[in-house]
């Protein structure tokens, strides 16, 4: 079956695919999942994609699978899940909103503040869907009362202060959300540990093996995919519990290898760059140096020097 794609760039022609009326701003919309018009867009196929041109915060319960990227998620918890401009997102079946919202938000809309040039650090944009935020009825609470500042602000005229009040907003709700996530890190523990724990048999088996010359030095992405997160969540969450990133992890890995190569072989300091996936010995020796103050070389005669 052949996956069409139905690309959404406006807040004007979003409101068109929701059957929602005429926007109130032309950058910027709340949308109630109980109001708008089913059979506007259940014209589609089913396994159509829609790419939308601006950030995009769902809080809904659903009947049935969300696709996002590769993965399936199933709403029937309800959830919070964030997708940044141009990701797709499809359906796999009749997927209904049974309650909920969205706040849709176009990156134009930050390129006079501060928030636009911050967007890259809410890593949660580029979570997969299976890493969604649950939220407590609390926390749907607090997320509601920005939400309703958001359109409070764009509803009524439009002044010089309306775009700071709804950017001030936008990043208030994020810096909710990022705190929310951080809760949802600690509070499921059992599951956060099993993942930390995956991961350091993962990256130690990476590095018994004699894989380096072949495949190289891994990165994020590799680690990320063998345990089916995304990149930047299994980054947050070893930070959150160990203090380290997955870059950080894989540097230190690289170092105890390093070490240990130096002070139980006799082979040169290019060798064992070679060995270790360097492509050139000075971009070893500059980690190397970086992280334990001393070069290969120095490291090597230290340890050679009876104590």
């Amino acid at each position: 079956m052949q996956n069409n794609i139905v690309d959404i760039n406006s807040i004007t022609e979003l409101h068109d695919f929701y059957g929602y009326g005429k926007p109130k701003h032309p950058l910027i919309s709340v949308v109630d999942l109980n109001k708008i018009d089913r059979s506007n867009y259940q014209k589609y196929a089913l396994g159509t994609s829609y790419r939308m041109g601006f950030y995009t915060i769902f809080c809904k319960k659903f009947k049935g699978n969300l696709k996002y990227g590769k993965s399936y998620y199933d709403f029937n918890e309800g959830s919070l899940i964030f997708i940044a401009p141009d990701q797709l997102v499809s359906s796999d079946s009749e997927t209904d909103a049974e309650e909920g919202w969205a706040l849709f938000f176009h990156p134009d809309l930050l390129n006079t503040s501060p928030l636009g040039s911050k967007m890259n650090d809410y890593t949660f944009f580029h979570y997969d869907t299976n890493e969604a935020l649950h939220l407590s009825d609390e926390e749907k609470g607090i997320l509601k009362d920005c939400l309703k500042n958001i359109e409070r602000e764009y509803s009524q005229n439009i002044d010089h202060h309306t775009h700071s009040l709804i950017q001030s907003n936008i990043e208030l709700l994020l810096n909710y959300c990022e705190r929310f996530y951080g809760r949802q890190f600690i509070t499921r523990i059992k599951g956060s540990k099993d993942i930390v724990q995956r991961f350091e048999s993962a990256i130690k088996l990476y590095f018994q093996q004699e894989t380096l010359i072949e495949k190289g030095i891994p990165d994020v992405k590799y680690f990320a995919n063998e345990l089916c997160l995304s990149p930047n969540y299994l980054s947050d969450l070893l930070k959150r519990h160990t203090g380290k990133t997955t870059h950080e992890y894989i540097h230190l890995q690289l170092l105890e290898k390093a070490k240990m190569l130096l002070w139980s072989s006799e082979k040169s300091v290019s060798e064992i760059a070679y060995e270790l996936g360097f492509g050139h010995p000075s971009h070893f020796n500059k980690i190397f140096k970086g992280k334990l103050g001393l070069s290969p070389k120095q490291y090597r005669i230290q340890r050679a020097i009876p104590g």
